[in-house]
């Protein structure tokens, strides 16, 4: 055979057996079963302005975070680090493993990695063993196989989720979170070049154990990225000198309460968008917790803030600390408990509603039985008539109970409904008491009440798993008596020693001091705060009033410099002073007192209405009480005495048979009875 013709056929089957071995190989490539590569990830908790608030670790407590938007310079410095020709090659970079393998020869130990990113990918997703050449082999065969089916975009996102940085820390997220306390989005060079640095030894450079071997391993990086042309030699040099942190921060864990419910309710979900603002949560966080420590070593508190125009919640705070000795893993603001006289100004807006009353209208206070139920004020005293307006702000129990009365128990729990609350009896339809507090209703229910308030009658529905939602209550008031309720709220002097901001607000403590309260608003947000202990036990001394009124000032200060003003009154109120009012509107009076019997009026005691006498022709006996003197006697209509003073006097006998007696006092007032004489 020619020469010509061998060397024709060699290459020809030098050219077979490639492309039989390419083939081979792409076969065994495509035959990679790969591990799973969608990893769990924490759910996040992110306030309105998208920042976490808190996340969730996954199984076996590892905190492994969606990467999201990172530095460019982190990523320019891992690539320049780890694999500079990531983009290019398929998955395996053979000039990097004959330098590693070279180098290793030369020094007898390894001095450099071959491994691209997407072989490390491949391990970490894997977890398999990296040090036998079985491992490394599979490796290799991972890492084709995730060139075949994966962007490089998505190969990165792997690196960036799987990456170890310490401990149960995995991921750069994760990992500039603990060491840096921020999301990776801007770094420092020397944050960037720690972060390059940590995956490649994580456990003997984490910066809170091997603080030096983390400097070091850190400086190495930003060495060679100062050669590579990464960073400028001042760039190099001020990052040098930037200290290393040296211990792990917390993860932000805040409205855990809140978040707990979020998750139960839709656990399906990786990201919850919530109302909350992070900053106002974090504050009023310490503002409670610092309140509830002053006030006793048992007491635990709650607040929620929320915009009463849109119905979002903005912050909740469920304990006083969830991890504390004081039963902090109880959400407060879910408990159902005694309002105290926080459900006052519902019902005199009510009462404004019916015609009751107006807020000048005068009203007793003074002793009154319903039956066997003889309510007294808190500090037992009786003020005689007051005005509506002074009632409420002095939070007197005989006038609300008065106007509950006229209104009836069950008409203030329908209105409790329409203003989206859930009251809780604890059995049998509901009597005169709720309206001091007889009733159970949770921080929420209250808030969401004041929101109706200051929202002019009909609100929004306060969404409290802090989803915007959109929805409006069934109308509870009407603008003109929400307004006159907000009026008298507001006219409340502040608690002492804070600023006068012009809020409307109320106060309540329950039956036996077990809950303090202190509800509020201004013309955009609503607070309501409660103080107590949380497995209800009483706490002697405890006012709403001292306990939890400051605590809602000191948030409104937290919120804002100054209130918003308040609405202004709507066209159709009447505005006027007690004098000038029409009269059923002066006073106070049961719809029935039409029918009842003056009782400043003369009574003829003696006597009696269908009373039957034997007077054997002798006078007959006659006896007054009440009435204005001089009074006139008539009998069956014709004048017998006038100008009479005094009460107990004779007439003549009328006669057998039946009589009508009259008694006619100075005012015109009288008094009449029928009787029988035999």
């Amino acid at each position: 055979m020619p020469r010509r013709a061998t060397l024709l056929m060699a290459l020809a089957g030098a050219l077979y057996l490639t492309a039989f071995a390419r083939d081979r190989a792409t076969d065994w490539v495509d035959a990679t079963i790969l591990p799973p590569v969608l990893a769990e990830t924490s759910v996040e908790m992110l306030d309105r302005n998208g920042a976490l608030l808190r996340a969730f670790p996954v199984e076996d407590g590892i905190w492994r975070m969606r990467p999201g938007p990172v530095d460019p310079r982190f990523v320019d410095m891992l690539i320049r680090y780890e694999d500079k020709r990531f983009w290019s090659h398929s998955g395996v970079d053979p000039a990097a493993m004959i330098r590693a393998a070279g180098q290793a020869l030369w020094n007898g130990r390894a001095v450099s990695g071959g491994s691209t990113l997407t072989m490390q990918v491949a391990r970490l997703i894997e977890d398999g063993p990296t040090g036998r050449w079985s491992g490394k082999l599979r490796q290799v065969r991972v890492a084709l196989a995730l060139e075949q089916r994966l962007t490089k975009r998505q190969i990165l996102d792997l690196y960036l989720i799987h990456a170890p940085y310490g401990g149960n820390l995995e991921g750069v997220r994760a990992g500039a979170r603990a060491w840096f306390g921020k999301d990776p989005t801007r770094l420092t060079a020397a944050q960037a070049a720690l972060l390059v640095a940590l995956p490649q030894a994580p456990e003997t450079r984490r910066p809170d154990r091997a603080n030096t071997n983390a400097e070091k391993a850190r400086n190495r990086v930003l060495h060679r990225m100062q050669r590579h042309g990464v960073l400028s030699s001042d760039d190099m040099q001020a990052a040098l000198i930037e200290a290393v942190p040296t211990q792990m921060r917390p993860f932000p864990r805040h409205a855990p309460h809140l978040t707990d419910h979020a998750l139960r309710t839709r656990p399906e979900a990786q990201t919850h968008d919530l109302t909350l603002d992070g900053r106002l949560q974090s504050r009023l966080e310490g503002l409670v917790a610092q309140t509830a420590s002053e006030a006793g070593p048992r007491i635990s508190g709650a607040l929620i803030l929320a915009d009463h125009r849109s119905g979002n919640i903005l912050a909740s705070v469920g304990s006083a600390g969830y991890q504390d000795a004081r039963q902090g893993f109880v959400d407060m603001t879910r408990a159902v408990r005694s309002p105290g006289s926080t459900l006052k100004p519902l019902i005199y807006g009510m009462a404004f509603d019916q015609g009751l009353a107006h807020p000048e209208t005068l009203i007793s206070d003074s002793p009154v039985m319903f039956g066997r139920y003889a309510p007294r004020n808190f500090d037992g005293m009786f003020r005689g008539d007051v005005r509506v307006r002074d009632a409420l702000q002095l939070s007197l129990n005989i006038p609300v109970v008065r106007l509950t009365n006229e209104l009836g128990p069950a008409r203030v729990m329908a209105a409790l409904r329409d203003a989206g609350t859930q009251p809780k009896l604890s059995g049998g339809a509901p009597g005169l008491a709720i309206s001091l507090g007889g009733v159970g209703l949770s921080l929420r229910d209250l808030v969401q009440l004041y929101a109706t308030l200051a929202a002019g009658g009909q609100g929004p529905v306060i969404y409290h798993d802090a989803l915007s939602v959109r929805a409006q209550t069934t109308r509870t008031l009407s603008d003109v008596a929400a307004w006159q309720v907000a009026d008298i709220l507001s006219g409340l002097a502040p608690p002492s020693g804070a600023a006068a901001q012009g809020l409307a607000y109320k106060t309540g403590t329950s039956y036996g001091h077990r809950d303090a309260w202190a509800i509020g608003f201004d013309g955009q947000h609503v607070i309501g705060v409660w103080l107590g202990r949380a497995d209800g036990t009483p706490v002697p001394g405890a006012f709403g009033g001292e306990l939890a009124a400051p605590l809602l000032f000191e948030a409104f200060g937290h919120l804002k410099p100054a209130p918003t003003p308040l609405r202004p009154p709507p066209p159709s109120t009447l505005i006027l002073g007690a004098s000038e009012l029409p009269q059923p509107l002066q006073r106070f009076q049961p719809r029935s007192a039409a029918f009842e019997k003056d009782p400043s009026a003369p009574d003829l005691v003696f006597p009696p209405n269908n009373a039957v006498l034997e007077t054997n022709g002798g006078p007959l006996a006659i006896k007054l009480r009440g009435g204005v003197g001089p009074f006139s006697l008539l009998a069956d209509g014709v004048p017998v005495l006038t100008g009479l003073r005094q009460r107990e006097f004779d007439i003549p006998n009328p006669g057998r048979g039946f009589s009508s007696l009259v008694v006619v006092d100075a005012r015109g007032a009288s008094d009449q009875v029928s009787i029988r004489i035999d």
